[in-house]
């Protein structure tokens, strides 16, 4: 037995591949050379990541233009104008709208996996955006001629794809992010939007055998994006009991930057079926303090009191740059925190009597 820890995915890019990837977008570079500067990142990113001691990693989503729209980036049956998402600082983020049938990812998740896996020496899991936040796509007028159900069906078989090529090309595990759900209750109190969006990842996740979903997880937090977030003002009691009847192996919750950690524990402690994994995040990303390994430490003890510790991991809260866009936190700051996260989770296994997970960097 030990106490697993994981990344959630993004790292800040270097601002040499953000540069090129505004230069691809105005035709000033190839796609292929592009490419390079995500290579170069990846490589970069995955020596850095294993210098942390992390025993086991991501991509650090370099390749992506953000953990939610990689799938659909370069569609031609798209429209700007889709669901915006405010944040509590005043900034806002924009899904497109589909257009048009049929749905199809133009990218799927294996492809940036696979980069990583060239440079890597330890395990690599994948990110993978859920089923419920790319059914946001579909507008509520319709498409004539293109029905809701129709899309659905298109986009359950197109995400099981998306989780099957990375489990498949060789993935420690494959993490759904699901940080629409406690949006959706900002949304629509009622909790028929969450419980919408449920039944859509559940969909998915029934194309799976019980087997594979022990490697499946799901992550979810109020956002990270620019220092800012979503949906941190909707109380998680409201969302963790509906959260669980969700048919995956493991949760990746947001709890370092909570407000009462115990309460949340709490709830999650009546509501969490027994065979589950629960990783808890012991480091807050849009938090510019570098957490010390011993604050981790104390925020794994605490968690311990209310999860069984053979069922117990550690995570970060979110991802630190989600978008490609966003620089409001340093490469070097983000790999500080992960050092952090897993020394303070070896000495926190140490105190429980459990054999250390994290490699001694």
């Amino acid at each position: 037995m030990s106490i697993p820890t994981e990344p959630i995915g993004s790292i800040p890019r270097p601002p040499e591949l953000m540069k090129a990837a505004q230069e691809m977008a105005v035709g000033r570079i190839s796609l292929e050379a592009y490419r390079e500067f995500v290579d170069q990142a990846v490589r970069e990113t995955v020596e850095q990541f294993e210098a942390t001691g992390s025993p086991v990693i991501t991509d650090g989503e370099q390749g992506k233009p953000s953990f939610a729209t990689y799938p659909i980036d370069g569609l031609p049956n798209l429209s700007p104008d889709g669901v915006i998402i405010p944040f509590a600082d005043g900034h806002t983020r924009q899904l497109p709208r589909l257009t048009a049938g049929p749905f199809r990812y133009q990218t799927h998740a294996d492809s940036y996996l696979e980069t990583a896996l060239r440079h890597a020496h330890v395990p690599v899991k994948a990110a993978v955006i859920s089923a419920s936040a790319l059914s946001l796509l579909y507008p509520q007028k319709g498409i004539k001629g293109y029905s809701r159900d129709a899309f659905l069906l298109d986009l359950v078989r197109e995400a099981t794809a998306d989780i099957r090529g990375c489990l498949d090309a060789g993935a420690h595990n494959v993490q759904i992010d699901f940080t629409e759900a406690r949006l959706s209750l900002k949304l629509d109190p009622s909790q028929r939007l969450l419980e919408s969006l449920i039944d859509i990842n559940n969909r998915v996740l029934d194309q799976f055998s019980a087997n594979d979903r022990l490697r499946i997880g799901v992550h979810i937090c109020p956002g990270a994006d620019k220092d800012s977030t979503h949906s941190a003002d909707v109380d998680y009691a409201e969302l963790l009991p509906s959260l669980f009847a969700l048919r995956a192996g493991s949760f990746y919750i947001q709890l370092a930057s909570e407000a009462d950690r115990l309460r949340v524990l709490g709830v999650i402690r009546k509501h969490a079926k027994p065979n589950l994994r629960i990783f808890v995040g012991v480091i807050d990303p849009i938090n510019p303090k570098i957490e010390t390994a011993e604050e981790v430490r104390d925020r794994v003890l605490e968690a311990a009191e209310f999860i069984d510790p053979s069922r117990l991991g550690t995570c970060d809260d979110c991802g630190f740059a989600p978008f490609g866009d966003d620089t409001s936190t340093g490469r070097e700051t983000a790999f500080a925190k992960i050092r952090a996260r897993v020394e303070g989770t070896n000495l926190a296994a140490q105190e429980l009597g459990i054999p250390a997970v994290g490699r001694t960097a």
